[in-house]
């Protein structure tokens, strides 16, 4: 039995963009337009804050139509009656921080099990550097966390880490503020708010350094103006299908109008270098982003080694390269991703404990993990841990006719891409 995957798909809006417009568009003034928001659970999670914040921000729609945002400004913004809950979304958390820091009113960001274990101090400490206060009312570095808002300083930042959460909830808070504000990052990370931010015009600059990176924000004291926009699709979305079109014994997969930016293509890069060829076709601009289709043909893998500069651009599809390695031939080493420990569950752990569990050869490294291919049948149930990419990296390896996985949570990919076990399966895979 032979695995035949084709088609010509759209996935779903770029979780971060859609994120990012939402938060923009409640914070201008007048009346935004967007088109193509995800609707999965963590998008809707911010929209659910904005609008206990006394934002206009409508019910994110399930088919992406578009929406209408009436802005009155971030000076407009209330406070909240209730304690602001993100989900399981560390952006909604992490850059609300931002713009709430200069709000003059107190606002506590809670929310679910997973969320509440990932890191804060991370944003809350350069925050805090400008003038914020924060109440942590759980654990040490952990939500849920009271922002006490005021007037802010300025900050040149030097970010421990390339983290456009890190980066974007400084930026966010110098907005807020009109004050000026740098960030300086070892490797440049996701740039979608500083797009955006130039979009809506207002003045970012970036310079290099050797391997550092120095974006700084001067705000232009102006309210921000509507957007009119369309989300383009999302990358990591992307990346599941086209690990699924290159596991294939044939055919050929068209993946339409896909956010091409930069900073989120490591993952098409490696995978080019482990035998790929991914073709970049009708590339344009939208929205200030690079949007193109993609076209993927099956092709035999082999493995790599994967660390430094590599990681951040691929960080979130980290666990599908994992995965994929498992039928590469050879061995695949990534190091460099101890910040895998930190997201929705611990990936690294997860990949490992999962990967042997069905009877692939895998090795935990302390920031990342050894992963040796073969051609073996690999069965057994896996343990999603609540974690979307985990569910669907290894429910797209299970689309192989010689595997046999049971993945234990499957409503779990709800969060960055609602309806992904249908497409499998109107793309040809069991």
């Amino acid at each position: 039995m032979k695995l035949h995957v084709s088609g010509d798909v759209t996935v779903p809006g770029d979780k971060s963009i859609t994120h990012r417009a939402l938060m923009f568009a409640a914070a201008a003034e007048g009346e935004s337009r967007l088109r193509g928001l995800l609707p999965g659970a963590d998008c809707q999670s911010t929209a659910s804050v904005l609008r206990a914040l006394g934002c206009g921000v409508p019910v994110l729609p399930a088919d992406g139509s578009e929406i209408r945002v009436a802005g009155r400004g971030i000076a407009a913004w209330t406070a909240p009656v209730e304690a602001l809950d993100c989900g399981n979304s560390g952006t909604t958390s992490r850059l609300m921080m931002g713009l709430l820091a200069s709000r003059p009113f107190s606002a506590t960001l809670t929310g679910d099990g997973s969320l509440r274990g990932r890191p804060m101090r991370r944003i809350t400490d350069p925050l805090a550097a400008m003038g914020a206060r924060f109440r942590e009312h759980g654990a040490p570095d952990r939500l849920p966390i009271e922002v006490i808002g005021g007037p802010l300083n300025g900050i040149d930042y030097r970010s421990p880490k390339a983290s456009a959460q890190i980066k974007s909830a400084v930026l966010l808070g110098g907005l807020g503020a009109g004050v000026p504000v740098s960030v300086t990052e070892p490797g440049l990370s996701r740039d979608h708010t500083e797009r955006m931010l130039t979009a809506l015009g207002e003045r970012v600059e970036t310079s290099e350094t050797g391997d550092a990176v120095n974006l700084r924000l001067t705000p232009s004291g102006r309210a921000l103006p509507p957007l009119d926009m369309a989300v383009p699709g999302d990358p990591s979305s992307a990346a599941f299908l086209v690990a699924l079109a290159l596991l294939a014994d044939e055919g050929e997969l068209r993946i339409r109008n896909v956010c091409v930016n930069p900073t989120r293509t490591g993952f098409f890069r490696l995978v080019e270098r482990m035998g790929a060829s991914i073709r970049f076709e009708n590339e344009r601009l939208a929205g200030g982003e690079p949007v193109a289709d993609l076209l993927v043909a099956p092709a035999p893998l082999r493995g790599i080694d994967v660390g430094g500069a590599e990681v951040p651009a691929a960080i979130d599809e980290i666990p599908m390269l994992a995965v994929l390695a498992a039928r590469a031939q050879g061995e695949t080493r990534i190091t460099g991703a101890g910040e895998l420990r930190v997201k929705e569950t611990d990936r690294i752990a997860a990949l490992a404990q999962n990967l042997r569990a069905i009877g692939a050869e895998a090795e935990e490294l302390e920031d990342g993990i050894v992963v040796r291919g073969s051609d073996r049948p690999l069965r057994g149930g896996i343990r999603a841990f609540h974690d979307h990419r985990i569910a669907m990296a290894f429910g797209v390896l299970g689309m192989r006719p010689e595997n046999d996985i049971q993945v234990d949570d499957r409503a779990v990919v709800d969060v960055s891409f609602p309806g992904f076990w249908e497409m499998l399966e109107r793309l040809g895979a069991r």
